[in-house]
């Protein structure tokens, strides 16, 4: 894309003392005509490029406006890198491992000591979450309507939308945008959309606001549970919901109060502690959690 080129061609010429229309063709891996062009563009933006032609000319930035090398400090420099390498996680193109490629090219002496800061934001879906950021990337870029099947617990659904945001939050990655269906805005969960296809079909640009990703808009509460967990299970209340969300009984037990928002969420995830928990409040909880255990008895005493 002609911005990033842009960025990349200052990056370079900030850091290297001359380089020629050749070499930047090579790495934009476009035309020396495009170069020229982008060199135009640069200098009706006020950047001070001077060219000079035959042996030993090139492309360079003039000594006066030197000092603005420095704009960005080794720190700055790693960070941006660090950026890269986290949207590298989930690329199904090299588009970001050679955009970090360009921005390090002569740069040895300005990036200093080894990575510091290592992010990776695939998680276990690299080969699923791949083809269907690139699908969004696309779609939102181009503006073309996205269709995908959506699982949700309310049932299966085919959507069409126009996507304008992509989100990561709460260790997951989803899509901000209008669904065609419910006719308003809606936050979809990757992992749940399926045969995500970019269509050819464009919309018009909506003004689409940015999703209110605050926990008090997107789990709302309302269901109040009390539960005592065994003392081993600390490590997993501290890990979800930090050291302060329970306090300790008298018999060693921890004392966990909190709002969920779904009944079905809560009683899953209550689950999954087994008999190291007790739901104290509300009580249907509690129904819900017994039934359970009575169906799982009869279940098993199959066998």
């Amino acid at each position: 894309m002609k911005s990033e080129r842009l960025i990349g061609i200052l990056s370079i010429l900030l850091q290297e003392e001359k380089t020629t229309a050749p070499v930047l063709a090579e790495k934009f891996e476009v035309s020396r005509r495009t170069i020229n062009r982008d060199i135009e563009d640069l200098c009706k933006a006020g950047i001070p490029i001077k060219t000079v032609q035959g042996s030993g000319g090139g492309i360079s930035i003039m000594d006066g406006y030197r000092i603005d090398r420095t704009i960005l400090t080794s720190k700055d420099m790693q960070m941006i890198l660090a950026g890269l390498r986290s949207l590298d996680s989930i690329s199904g193109s090299r588009y970001y491992s050679q955009l970090m490629e360009k921005l390090q090219s002569g740069s040895s002496t300005f990036i200093n000591g080894r990575d510091s800061m290592l992010i990776d934001l695939s998680s276990w879906y690299r080969s699923s979450l791949a083809p269907k950021i690139e699908a969004i990337q696309s779609a939102i870029e181009k503006r073309n309507l996205l269709e995908f099947r959506y699982y949700a617990p309310s049932g299966e659904s085919s959507r069409t939308i126009e996507p304008y945001y992509l989100v990561f939050q709460w260790s997951s990655w989803y899509v901000w945008g209008w669904c065609t269906t419910r006719e308003d805005f809606r936050l979809f969960k990757l992992n749940r959309m399926d045969g995500v296809v970019e269509t050819n079909r464009s919309f018009d640009c909506r003004n689409a606001p940015l999703p209110d990703l605050s926990n008090e808009k997107i789990f709302p509460g309302g269901i109040k549970v009390k539960a005592l967990f065994t003392p081993d299970m600390k490590w997993r209340l501290v890990e979800e919901f930090g050291p302060h969300c329970f306090m300790e009984s008298d018999d060693g037990r921890l004392l966990y109060s909190a709002d969920f928002t779904d009944m079905d969420n809560l009683v899953s995830w209550l689950l999954t502690f087994g008999a190291k928990t007790e739901v104290l409040e509300p009580p249907e909880v509690r129904d819900r959690i017994r039934c359970i255990a009575e169906e799982l008895e009869k279940t098993y005493r199959r066998f």
